[in-house]
């Protein structure tokens, strides 16, 4: 079995519990990732957990080096990743404290963000139609079920550019082509985890109704924080609960997802990229 790779969204600098723990600090052909990895044990299980925006929140979503946090996590022996991300919502019924396990993302970032490792020299078209591992997301329902706290099963996260939140049209816009949340983040790592054959599953922890609910007052910074800091105790729960129930072996299309998606002629590819790539398709290359 590899590691479980943890990401820590906003407020999710560190987990308690992580046994034999070491701090490794990488680099990558794709930069520096967000900050060191804490690898170690939990629940009986290797996991790597890595602070999205850094310790001490240093990194804006726009600056996020996503392709060096997800090469990384590949390097270290990940296979399957839960990535923790607070967001807004878009639904009624959706309310401020409870969670959610999307299925599906749109993208509506506009500053060019890195979402590919298939590049300079080599290109390849990887399916994307089910962008969740779904495997990995009913293990998660079912933990978050046993603790007792609210989870909705399914839904489309929007991820928009930030870092500011949305204007009022915006958010009614997104509720009018049928959004379910709306984040800044995780568009681009479940990208790179299908890339890199990662299963991949996010738990969005909702801590606002963006800005259209007109009962509500408009989003801001004190409202997320407070409400952040209730969701974060509780994902940590999720995800120690969580990881003791996720199988030894993986029999879901992840596994082999880059196995026809490589369309460059093999001899064309050049000698770096076959080198700097060797993590994540090595073994297609011989």
């Amino acid at each position: 079995m590899g590691k479980i790779g943890i990401i820590g969204g906003s407020g999710l600098y560190r987990i308690e519990g992580i046994k034999n723990v070491k701090e490794i600090a990488l680099n990558t052909p794709f930069g520096r990732p967000s900050d060191k990895f804490t690898v170690g044990s939990l629940e009986g299980k290797d996991v790597v957990f890595l602070p999205r925006h850094g310790r001490g929140h240093r990194i804006n979503p726009s600056e996020v080096n996503y392709r060096a946090n997800i090469y990384a996590m590949k390097k270290l022996g990940v296979d399957r990743i839960i990535s923790v991300t607070a967001c807004g919502s878009l639904r009624e019924d959706l309310k401020p404290l409870d969670f959610v396990l999307p299925d599906q993302f749109v993208d509506r970032t506009n500053q060019a963000r890195k979402m590919t490792f298939f590049e300079k020299g080599i290109v390849a078209h990887f399916s994307f139609a089910e962008p969740v591992c779904e495997t990995l997301r009913q293990v998660i329902r079912k933990g978050i079920d046993d603790l007792g706290l609210k989870v909705h099963y399914g839904g489309t996260y929007l991820n928009m550019e930030g870092p500011a939140f949305s204007t009022r049209a915006e958010s009614n816009l997104y509720r009018s082509w049928g959004m379910d949340l709306i984040g800044m983040t995780n568009m681009s790592e479940a990208k790179l985890a299908r890339e890199a054959e990662i299963c991949f599953a996010t738990l969005a922890s909702i801590t606002d109704y963006d800005c259209w609910y007109k009962s509500e007052k408009p989003v801001t910074l004190e409202m997320v924080m407070d409400n952040l800091a209730r969701n974060v105790e509780n994902s940590k729960k999720i995800i120690k609960r969580v990881i003791r129930d996720i199988p030894e072996t993986r029999g879901c299309p992840c596994v082999s997802a880059a196995e026809h998606a490589i369309v460059t002629d093999r001899k064309l590819i050049p000698a770096k990229v076959k080198k700097d790539l060797a993590p994540i398709i090595g073994k297609y290359l011989k």
